[in-house]
């Protein structure tokens, strides 16, 4: 998610199309805030079945 959110940053950016620029940036930090919540040990989930 993060990745997909950079490139339509720069999609956005070198086209000059604000809604991908501004969907970007939400992907970007959406992905970003996962990432680090899964690197500091967040379960998603269910821990035992």
């Amino acid at each position: 998610m993060l990745v997909l959110g950079i490139v339509l940053m720069l999609i956005g950016f070198v086209l000059a199309i604000p809604v991908l620029w501004t969907v970007g940036i939400v992907l970007a930090f959406v992905g970003a805030v996962l990432w680090v919540a899964d690197g500091a040990g967040a379960t998603w989930g269910r821990r035992w079945y």
